[in-house]
């Protein structure tokens, strides 16, 4: 017809043809899974949970029970968390299983201190410190265990006790000069060390301690050859 324009007709697909495009896009397929295969993958990394103070305690006690240090330390952490029942209950054992453990004595004061009970604290120190008062060393290491815990009216009554007890030890001077030294007490601690130094020269450590404080000390050569060596105070019964 005039005006019209002519289509030109679709050629048809032989079925070779159509046969082989299907093949490709199969084989085409099938490579891209294999690429995605082959692709590396990253990897998460799952940490083991970390094991909390408390478990790692416990696990401890698992392997022996009667582990003394190991119910002191439980009993120091749930002294710091205010679980008092728990906390009296562990120091408790430490004693049971080590009656003579000094710092679980002086944690458990505190403790009761702290938990509001400060008639019950106050009867216990003085009975720990009149279970050693005949024995200067222990009062000693009672007196450090209450230091520690910042019960220094304690500390001092033990140390006082030890003095009474052995005037003339080295050891028991150095200790209470060492105490007031740390309370800013310079008049007090320069009394207690010289004594300590006068009782037993071969002390580097003190005469340093003394010269801080103004007081000039003569160091036995034996001493000076080694002033890194720790104070040697004489025995103490």
């Amino acid at each position: 017809m005039t005006g019209e324009r002519r289509r030109t007709p679709a050629k048809a697909v032989s079925p070779v043809s159509a046969f082989a495009l299907v093949v490709c896009a199969l084989l085409l397929a099938a490579g891209c899974a294999q690429d995605h295969a082959k692709a590396p993958r990253s990897v998460e990394t799952v940490s083991a949970p970390v094991d909390s103070e408390e478990t790692i305690l416990l696990k401890r006690l698992e392997v022996k029970f009667e582990n003394p240090d190991a119910q002191f330390e439980l009993g120091q952490l749930y002294h710091r968390q205010s679980r008092w029942a728990k906390a009296e209950y562990h120091y408790g054992l430490a004693l049971g299983f080590d009656p003579a453990h000094r710092a679980a004595q002086a944690a458990l004061v505190r403790m009761l201190g702290d938990s509001g009970k400060t008639a019950k604290a106050e009867q216990y120190s003085q009975s720990y410190i009149g279970q050693v008062s005949s024995s200067p060393r222990e009062l000693l290491r009672l007196g450090e265990a209450f230091e520690e815990q910042a019960l220094d009216e304690y500390a001092l009554v033990a140390y006082q006790r030890a003095l009474r007890a052995a005037p003339n030890s080295p050891e028991v001077n150095n200790a209470i000069g060492y105490y007031y030294l740390g309370k800013g007490d310079k008049t007090r601690a320069k009394e207690y060390l010289s004594r300590s130094f006068e009782l037993s020269p071969n002390q580097p450590a003190v005469a340093g301690a003394l010269g801080r404080l103004g007081v000039v000390v003569k160091v036995p050569y034996r001493a000076e050859r080694d002033t890194a060596k720790a104070d040697t105070p004489a025995p103490m019964p």
